[in-house]
């Protein structure tokens, strides 16, 4: 059967329990085969075949008292809309609005643009808390007055989270918070406490409003990210430069960009260069020098000359819009702890509801014990046990987690990434484009019968037109020192061997030693030098003048500036790291010495996926860093696999986990994140945990009542929450 995906954007949603009574209450739609609800992205997913009756979908949100509407993108048959591939949800749908006023439709949890005192939900929270104050000075005048008054308050609070408990029970969650809450209150008025009721009506409200505010800043904490690219760029076209909207450029477009501007869209420079700020995408704190053929992001900003980029990119999938996307994403999928604890929740609540009936029935039944004091209790006993605070520990802290990497450029694809990355003890590296900057330079020039200059410039002069990558270190070293590149007459590629051709009327050849060798002779002290290049694990290669060695040069794919500094980072940390690499064994092996590291040469693609295979056999829990493409199968193989330079589509797809920089440094950083969200997870569960069996020994010993006990939980609510926001503040180290 044809699977479609239909994409919907809720506003309201403050916690993990908004999410399960959508997810509930979606699932129960006929056609639906899977839904995936992400709060801080404020995102509905739903996977379901043809015959799915999308206004059901915006009319079951809607009951339960959330703001809902299509995404622009429409469902594609056959094809997950949550691919990479797939375009980003920012539009949203105008046309479908049936219902936003249907009767006994609450708006609790609309959609709010603006400060949070101005919000519906802080509007009914201080109509309660004015009915209340109104109360306690009726009472105090005309105490007659006192319990109407008190019921009054009551019931402006608590006739919207009444409506949304019992929207929930007919929508499949009929353990709700808000249920829970209701009987408590209702409870309460039966034994005569209208005045706690009202009060702890009233506590409740202001822990949800609380979770809104936290709620709200971890989610603009991801929107900010898309608002970092311009609105309008500079199009040109036909010899003429004009303003437009950012997200009409397309793929191939010319794009003028000022000093001091902000890139409005991913693409290659065509003209210029000069220095860009990349710490709003990257986090890199350093501008980075381009030049004309460099790539650049959208969101990086032009500090010092004039740009022309053409456009790679369209809005919706450029660098910023895959960020947003991929964070989105992971939000929507849980970590094995916030599955558990799920799972755990769903067996608490009931439970809870179940002692608090035993604790109410039970002593006055067996022992005679006055049915208003226990019956009290047991009301205590239903507030204390409220779920919210644990439901929301985990992904609360998973969410800013996940936010506060991607704003520095580590990009999670979930929280059961995030959660194992912190584990790993093995972790392999690729060597070229990883632990390698991924391309050659020139690290020895060698002159013999002509000084270096002349070396190298008749070097460049054979090599230019050259796309081959030691040719291109070759001339690029030649651009950088100011080498004059005569021109090469009947310059040609020898099979094997190198390049020859005719330089101010002598035939000159460059390349390898052994072919060299053929057309003059190698002293034993140069070819002492040789053999030592070799050792060092560079690539040799003799330029050969008329019928005399001009000199060597030696190249490399020289090492990452950080990787001797992030290899030690993870080796202080107990993770033992291995090189695994299709070079040959004499580079790697150089390369390995300089950083401390296993090598493992000479490698196909089957023998990496192999070795990673064979170290989780020996009960490893295995990283591989690579570049995202030859490394592919290993990659899926690793219990993580992250790619570096993740600004690519591949590395985005491929890989678990994936860093802007790409640097090896970041790698720690990875591990470091996810050690400090799980800390703050267990801190969180041991909160929630730890306030609820207090407040349960208080309350059962008669020391505490209903307001103590709302408190336990919508106090842990808000500390919880605030303590997971913490973590938007990590920084890297």
């Amino acid at each position: 059967m044809p699977t479609s995906v239909s994409r919907f954007r809720v506003t309201g949603m403050d916690c993990a329990g908004c999410a399960a009574k959508i997810d509930t209450a979606v699932r129960r739609i006929p056609g639906v085969q899977d839904v995936a609800v992400s709060v801080q992205a404020g995102a509905l997913r739903i996977e379901h075949g043809d015959a799915l009756d999308r206004s059901q979908v915006l009319r079951h949100v809607r009951n339960l008292g959330y703001g809902v509407e299509p995404a622009a993108d429409a469902p594609v048959p056959g094809r997950r809309q949550d691919d990479p591939s797939a375009l980003a949800m920012r539009g949203h749908s105008r046309d479908d609005h049936a219902g936003d006023n249907a009767p006994g439709r609450h708006h609790a949890h609309e959609a709010h643009e603006g400060p949070w005192w101005s919000s519906r939900k802080a509007r009914l929270t201080a109509a309660c808390g004015l009915a209340l104050v109104a109360a306690y000075l009726a009472g105090m005048v005309h105490p007659p007055f006192a319990r109407i008054a008190f019921l009054v308050a009551l019931v402006i609070g608590l006739a919207p989270i009444a409506w949304r408990a019992v929207t929930a029970a007919r929508y499949g969650t009929p353990f709700s918070i808000e249920m829970l809450m209701t009987i408590a209150a209702l409870g309460a008025v039966v034994i005569g406490a209208e005045e706690e009721a009202a009060a702890v009506v009233l506590l409740f409200l202001i822990g949800e409003m609380l979770e809104g505010v936290a709620a709200g800043r971890a989610r603009r904490s991801i929107q900010s990210l898309a608002a970092l690219a311009p609105r309008t760029a500079l199009l040109e076209r036909a010899g003429e430069t004009r303003e437009v909207a950012a997200e009409s450029l397309v793929v191939g477009d010319g794009i003028m960009v000022r000093p001091g501007e902000r890139i409005p869209a991913d693409g290659v420079i065509t003209e210029g260069e000069g220095e860009i700020d990349e710490a709003p995408v990257t986090g890199e704190s350093v501008p980075r020098r381009r030049t004309k053929e460099d790539r650049v992001f959208a969101g990086t900003i032009n500090l010092t000359a004039v740009l022309r980029i053409r456009v790679t990119a369209a809005a919706q999938d450029n660098t910023i819009a895959r960020i947003v996307r991929l964070v989105e994403d992971a939000q929507e999928s849980k970590s094995p702890t916030e599955r558990f604890i799920d799972r755990f929740s769903k067996i608490y609540t009931p439970a809870v509801l179940a002692l608090g009936a035993l604790v109410a029935v039970a002593p006055p039944l067996l022992v005679g014990a006055a049915w208003s004091e226990w019956i009290y209790k047991g009301l205590a006993i239903l507030l204390i046990g409220c779920p919210c605070a644990l439901v929301i520990s985990t992904p609360a802290a998973i969410a800013a987690g996940l936010s506060a990497g991607a704003r520095r450029g580590l990009l999670m694809k979930g929280g059961a990434v995030l959660e194992r990355l912190g584990s790993l003890d093995v972790i392999t590296f690729d060597k070229t484009g990883t632990l390698t900057a991924g391309k050659p330079v020139i690290t020895d020039l060698i002159a013999a019968a002509r000084s270096e200059r002349q070396l190298l410039s008749l070097a460049a002069a054979l090599e230019k037109g050259s796309t081959h990558p030691l040719a291109l270190a070759v001339l690029a070293r030649a651009a950088a020192d100011g080498v004059p590149v005569p021109p090469a007459f009947d310059a040609a590629a020898v099979a094997g061997q190198g390049v020859e051709g005719g330089i101010g009327g002598e035939r000159v050849f460059f390349g390898s030693p052994r072919a060299a060798a053929q057309r003059a002779s190698l002293t034993p002290e140069l070819e002492r030098l040789v053999a030592g290049l070799h050792a060092q694990g560079k690539t040799v290669s003799v330029l050969v003048a008329g019928s005399e060695v001009a000199g060597i040069i030696g190249l490399r794919d020289e090492l990452r500036a950080d990787a001797a500094a992030g290899l030690a980072r993870l080796h202080k940390a107990g993770v033992r790291t291995l090189m695994l690499t299709g070079d040959n064994a004499r580079t790697a092996a150089a390369l390995a010495a300089e950083l401390g590291i296993e090598a493992r040469a000479e490698l196909m693609p089957e023998d990496k996926l192999r070795i990673v295979r064979e170290l989780q056999a020996a009960g490893h829990t295995v990283g591989k860093v690579g570049d995202g493409i030859n490394d592919a199968p290993a990659l899926a193989a690793a219990d993580v696999g992250i790619a570096m330079g993740g600004g690519t589509d591949v590395a985005l797809e491929t890989a678990d986990a994936a860093v802007l920089h790409g640097r090896v440094g970041d790698i720690p950083d990875l591990m470091a994140l996810s050690r400090a969200v799980m800390r703050n997870i267990h801190q969180n569960i041991g909160l929630a945990l730890g306030l609820k069996a207090v407040f349960l020994v208080t309350t059962l010993l008669g020391i505490t009542g209903l307001w103590p006990a709302i408190l336990a939980d919508t106090g842990a609510t808000v500390l919880v929450t605030a303590n997971a926001m913490r973590l938007l503040a990590w920084k890297t180290q």
